[in-house]
This record gives structure tokens, C-alpha cells and sequence, in this order.
């Protein structure tokens, strides 16, 4: 995460499709972003943090055809339910929503459109082609398995024989490894950085960039052609800049994209959207390319199946919420799902983790600590003789030290692997746990009561510690744990209850 400039930090997710209830793989996404925001939040950077829906696109018509509703109708309703995820999910407060019905991106897109063209890199031509609904993008036959998309095998592909405009994806070849070669960091993990590289490699090839708006007339106008509507990818991908203002208002655009480090989060299955076509369209447009793309794997439901909206195994987010509340989720996408690779993400699992590391450890933990010295660290003038009842008990906080969270803390962030961050936050947990196991202050302050204080009061230094640690991940738990530290009692409510 370094930058070229210091001071700000861009970060958006991709743009889900409005086709249906949010589920947990976009949620882990949104999630992940949210993380990293917060931490460059807390080493003073000003961030740009976006999100929002994709709004156009075949896929979307046909599902409000189906429905009986409008289109704009029915990406209405479900753009709700995608903003209303920022508040369940415990997201930033400040985190900015683009949907791509919005009027400034239309014209953004548009804008975008004339720049490709009048550089040369859009032309017109009658094609076939075999395309994918699912994923709103052409197949060819050695991305087929048995003739279906990989990613949908329960859709049958659509094949396409119309006149519509191209993007010369084929004239950025050499400019995309070029573009690789000077930033060995653009794409993480490594391993897909070498799948998109090995595809650029195999050479690139055109692709369509509208559709007859007599067909499918759910999409932005192509300017200059009444006929045609923008294809939904060449459409979706401008939010990007157009979030920032972009064009027009390049206050921002130049602040956080031009000086800063604009970095995206997507799934592994918009690999080839995001670092490879959204990065030739902004050298075609005359723009600076992304700073870097961070590839989630997939989450997979009961028996090892991709979690889709399509096959209908997914698990709604609201749901999980309404029950286990907003920071087991956000601990769960973060510290139990692979940072990179495919993750199963059941209830079962999910109940698992939630009373080993959540309900046993760190709740655990802020129970026995600061029962402990809400009990044992109180000022001596004000307890009555040998503690005797009616006594005046007036507890006082530990001093905390004042001190910044380390370097190495902070430096384990820059792999994105959010796992890791996670595990060397809870090897603090386990350690200060241990400390209560071996040392029993709870028993050794009775025969040695400095001792037993001195120990105490470090386990409430590190307990505090370990809060500011999880302030990105878990933030309303982390609060909850510092203002039991600073008033020196239990927490007024159990942090996690443990499920049985």
C-alpha cells in the first residue's frame, strides 16, 4: 500500500449486479475494504472509500421482464438493499454509493465513450459470437466446458449476430505487460497476477461494446448513435473515476486516482474485467491506470458449490446479523475465509468459529480481565476495613501507556492477506489468555496482592491493546472493549454469547 501520495487513499469494491439479494460473497468484499479504509484511516491518510450497483445490462431486463416490473423499478428496489448493507455490515459512515442509473455517471460513461473513439480505439462491424448472460461477457469455445460458461453451467449461452461497436482491446497487448512489468505489485495475489499475465500473453482479442437498443434497451445511449446502448462492462467499469466526479469536478479525480493510490477489490471472476479491460479503456481514454487490484476467491456453499445468486445457495447477510449481530460477520469474512483462495462458508462453520475465537477467546478474555480489575485495581483509601460490606468501592482505570500501534502491525496489511492480520492479532489473544492460565492472579493477588496487581494491570494494558488492534475488523467491539478499560469494569453487556 504505498503511495504516491501520502496523504490521500482511494479504495472502492466492484459493482454488484441488482438481480437479487445481497448475499455473504459480496458482503466479505465490501467487508475486506472496509478493513483496509479503516487502517489507513488510522495512519492519517484521507480516504476515498466507494461501492455502489451496476445497474444496466441484459440480465437485469430480463429479470424485471420477468417480474412484471419496470426495470428502473426493479433496480430501485434492489439498489436498497445493497446501500442498506452499510449499516448492517458496520461499514464506514462516509463510504460513497454510485449506482450507474446515476445522471452524472451516464454522462461520464458517455464522456468516456468519446475520448476511446475520438482516440481511435472504438470501430463498428457485423459479428457473431457465442455470450454468456450470467456473466455479461463473450465466451470462446476453449473457455466452454461442455459447451456451457464454467462460472453459469446453468444458463444456455446466446449467440449473437448483430452489427455493434468494438473496443481495440487487440492494440494493448504489449502496453498491459508493459504496465505490469513497471508495477510488480499490480495484481494480488501473485498467482492470479501470473493468470492475467499468461492470458495477455496468449494475445488479446476485441470485443463488443453495445447492443441494439431495439434488443435489449435497458443501457446507456452510445453517443452519436441512437441505436445502440453502451455494453453494461464498458458502462459499469467508469464508476470508478465518475464516483470521484470525474469529468468536470476533477477535484477529487485528481486528489485520490491522478496523486493518490486508487486500489479495487473484486472476485476472482472479474480478474479479466478489472485488470485487463478496465486498464486498456483508461490508456484509451488518456487516463492514469488503477494503482492495484486485490482478487478474492469464491465463497462456496454446502457440498463445495459456488455460492450464486442463480444456483440459490447463497446465505443473506441480513440474516446472519439479525442473529449473531454486525462484528461476528465482519470477524468471520475477515479472519476464517481465505483471503485469496475458494472458502466454504456454512452456518455450521460459521457457529464454530463464532465460540472458539469469539465467545471463548476474546470475550473470554475481556470478562477475566476486567472482572479482575474491576474487582482488585480500585484505590485502598476507599475500601472499608479488610473489605468489610458497606464499604466505599470507587474503581479507577489503568493508565494506559500512551503509544502507537507498531509497525509491524501496520506492515502486514500490505499483502492484503487479512488472515494473517488476523491471526497475529489473535496470537495477543492466546497469549494473554495463557498469562491467566500459568500466572492465576486472580489467586496470586490474595497471597502476594502487588504481584498478583502488577500482572493485572499488564493483561488490561494488553487487553486495551489488542482493542485497538481489532478496531478495523470488529470496530463496535473494540469500543466497547476500551471503554471497559477506561472505566475499569466489566463490559455492560457480554460481547459475544456463546451458541450452543
Amino acid at each position: 500500500m504505498s503511495a504516491k501520495n501520502s496523504k490521500t487513499f482511494y479504495i472502492t469494491t466492484t459493482l454488484p449486479y441488482v438481480n437479487a439479494e445481497p448475499h455473504v460473497g459480496f458482503a466479505t468484499e465490501i467487508i475486506r475494504a472496509d478493513v483496509i479504509a479503516r487502517v489507513k484511516k488510522l495512519q492519517g491518510y484521507e480516504v476515498f472509500f466507494n461501492t455502489g450497483t451496476d445497474e444496466h445490462g441484459q440480465k437485469l431486463f430480463d429479470a424485471a421482464e420477468k417480474e412484471g416490473k419496470s426495470t428502473q423499478e426493479y433496480v430501485d428496489f434492489y439498489a436498497s438493499k445493497f446501500k442498506g448493507l452499510g449499516e448492517v455490515l458496520g461499514i464506514l459512515p462516509d463510504v460513497h454509493f454510485i449506482r450507474t442509473t446515476d445522471t452524472h455517471h451516464i454522462q461520464a460513461a458517455q464522456e468516456f465513450w468519446k475520448r476511446c473513439n475520438d482516440n481511435g480505439y472504438i470501430y463498428k462491424k457485423t459479428y457473431q459470437s457465442k455470450y454468456c448472460i450470467g456473466c455479461e461477457l463473450e465466451k470462446t469455445d476453449s473457455e466452454l466446458v461442455d459447451g456451457k460458461c464454467p462460472v453459469h453451467p446453468g444458463k444456455d449461452l446466446e449467440i449473437i449476430d448483430e452489427e455493434n461497436y468494438f473496443f481495440k482491446m487487440s492494440a494493448f497487448g504489449e502496453k498491459l505487460l508493459a504496465l505490469y512489468a513497471q508495477n510488480p505489485n499490480f495484481v494480488v495475489p501473485d498467482f492470479r497476477f501470473n493468470e492475467i499475465k499468461s492470458f495477455i500473453e496468449r494475445g488479446l482479442q476485441d470485443f463488443s461494446i453495445s447492443r441494439l437498443k431495439s434488443k435489449m434497451s435497458w443501457g446507456i445511449p452510445v453517443p452519436g448513435d441512437e441505436d445502440h446502448v453502451m455494453y453494461v462492462w464498458f458502462d459499469a467499469l467508469v464508476n470508478y473515476i465518475s464516483t470521484l466526479g470525474w469529468p468536470g469536478n476533477d477535484s477529487n479525480f485528481n486528489k485520490f486516482w491522478v496523486n493518490g493510490t486508487p486500489v479495487q477489490y473484486c472476485g476472482k471472476d472479474n480478474l479479466r474485467q478489472q485488470t485487463a479491460m478496465w486498464q486498456a479503456m483508461l490508456m484509451a481514454a488518456g487516463l492514469p491506470n488503477t494503482h492495484q487490484v486485490v482478487v478474492d476467491g469464491f465463497l462456496t456453499g454446502e457440498g463445495g458449490i459456488k455460492m450464486s445468486k442463480s444456483i440459490g445457495n447463497v446465505v443473506n447477510p441480513y440474516d446472519v446479523v439479525a442473529e449473531y449481530g454486525t462484528d461476528a460477520l465482519r470477524y468471520f469474512c475477515v479472519a476464517e475465509l481465505s483471503s485469496f483462495e475458494d472458502s466454504p462458508f456454512t452456518m455450521e462453520r460459521f457457529k464454530e468459529s463464532y465460540n472458539a475465537k469469539l465467545a471463548n477467546g476474546i470475550g473470554n478474555l475481556t470478562n477475566r480481565v476486567m472482572k479482575m480489575a474491576e474487582t482488585y485495581l480500585v484505590e485502598e483509601s476507599e475500601r472499608g476495613v479488610n473489605g468489610a460490606s458497606g464499604e466505599k468501592n470507587t474503581s479507577v482505570a489503568v493508565q494506559i501507556p500512551e503509544q502507537s500501534l507498531t509497525n509491524e502491525y501496520f506492515s502486514l496489511y500490505d499483502s492484503y492477506d487479512l488472515v494473517k492480520v488476523s491471526a497475529y492479532i489473535w496470537k495477543h489473544v492466546e497469549e494473554a489468555n495463557l498469562i491467566i492460565q500459568n500466572e492465576q492472579p486472580f489467586k496470586l493477588v490474595k497471597t502476594d496482592p502487588e504481584k498478583g496487581k502488577e500482572i493485572i494491570r499488564d493483561l488490561v494494558v494488553r487487553l486495551y491493546n489488542i482493542a485497538r488492534m481489532l478496531n478495523p475488523i470488529i470496530p463496535t467491539t473494540s469500543e466497547k472493549i476500551k471503554a471497559a478499560v477506561k472505566a475499569n469494569k466489566m463490559p455492560e453487556e457480554a460481547l459475544f454469547l456463546r451458541r450452543d
